[in-house]
């Protein structure tokens, strides 16, 4: 079965963003249909978005990160309450990885491996 997975770097700091609130969810005509979520681990990472037994279909997705939560956190004020990262799956076969860079006034994000 094919996944998603993420993984947030705090560049900022040089290290792994844990406690980093996630939101996965499928864009279904003009609405977002929330699928699962959860909190980065302490590598920054989330393995598995998605619910166990959800296929992942050719679709538009969305990961919301919660970067005021984090900042918070860690004792930050940042610029962005939340990065919504907003991506088409054409091979839903696949593993898909989207990672993310965070800092309290900047974001970057790319498809990974």
């Amino acid at each position: 079965m094919s996944t998603i997975s993420t993984h947030v770097l705090d560049t900022s700091r040089g290290k792994p963003a844990a406690g980093v609130p996630i939101s996965f969810a499928l864009r279904e005509g003009d609405l977002w249909k929330t699928l699962g979520g959860g909190v980065t681990d302490a590598d920054g990472r989330m393995k598995a978005l998605a619910p166990t037994g959800f296929a992942l279909t050719r679709a538009v997705y969305r990961l919301t990160f919660d970067t005021a939560a984090y900042f918070a956190l860690v004792g930050v004020h940042g610029f962005y309450p939340e990065v919504v990262v907003a991506f088409e799956i054409r091979e839903p076969g696949q593993h898909h990885h989207v990672p993310l860079l965070i800092s309290p006034f900047g974001y970057s994000t790319y498809r990974g491996s």
